[in-house]
């Protein structure tokens, strides 16, 4: 069991950048076929999330770069999902 715990922490950062990209991608092919400007929080999300994920890794004594990468995915997701107002208009 000591064996699967020390792989899924060695694992689990590298699938969070995997995931990272393709919402990335996914985000930037839909823009490009809808040609839309609309502009989101992602990368707000993701700044808050990489300190949040930080912080309350630290604060539990778990791994550091667990808690960084998980809360820069879930900071993107949310952030994705909030449209930025455009005071133009």
């Amino acid at each position: 069991m000591k064996d699967f715990i020390d792989f899924l922490y060695a694992a689990l950062p590298w699938l969070c950048i995997g995931l990272l990209l393709a919402v990335f991608f996914a985000q930037s092919a839909r823009r490009k076929k809808d040609n839309k400007k609309n502009e989101n929080y992602s990368t707000e999300g993701m700044a808050l999330g990489m300190c949040f994920g930080t912080a309350i890794s630290t604060a539990f004594g778990n791994n550091t770069g667990i808690g960084l990468s998980l809360g820069m995915l879930a900071g993107l997701v949310i952030g994705s999902f909030i449209e930025k107002k455009n005071v133009d208009d």
